[in-house]
């Protein structure tokens, strides 16, 4: 992954993080990468008495390749590794706190040329 897709892709996680405390999430850890596996979780948070693994995906305004909305870039391969991730995740952490619920959401983020969020979308319960 080059420099310029790395700094794209924090500025989409640091966005979509802050939103997501602002909306009175509680973010659990960033960029989770479980011992054994290859890949990481963007955000895990508890919303609510929810567990939510935050997928973030990001794009320029001026690419002009690869699906209109970026959050149609979690495919189902995408997906399955996602899954096992939480799992790993879940495996390794103690988590003392019991939770009503696990979901997967999905928050797809356009960036400007100059580094300024031009908005974002946000799918709850994506897979």
């Amino acid at each position: 992954m080059t420099v310029e897709r790395q700094a794209l892709g924090r500025l989409a996680e640091d966005y979509v993080a802050r939103r997501l405390t602002c909306a009175g999430w509680a973010i659990l850890e960033r960029n989770a990468r479980p011992g054994g596996y290859r890949g990481e979780l963007d955000i895990v948070a508890r919303h609510g008495r929810e567990l939510v693994f935050v997928e973030v995906k990001a794009r320029s305004t001026r690419a002009v390749a690869g699906p209109p909305s970026p959050v149609l870039a979690v495919d189902r391969r995408k997906q399955a590794q996602l899954r096992r991730l939480a799992a790993a995740w879940l495996r390794q952490e103690e988590i003392s706190e019991r939770f009503a619920g696990l979901r997967f959401d999905v928050a797809g983020v356009w960036v400007e040329p100059g580094g300024m969020v031009a908005g974002w979308e946000y799918l709850r319960a994506a897979f």
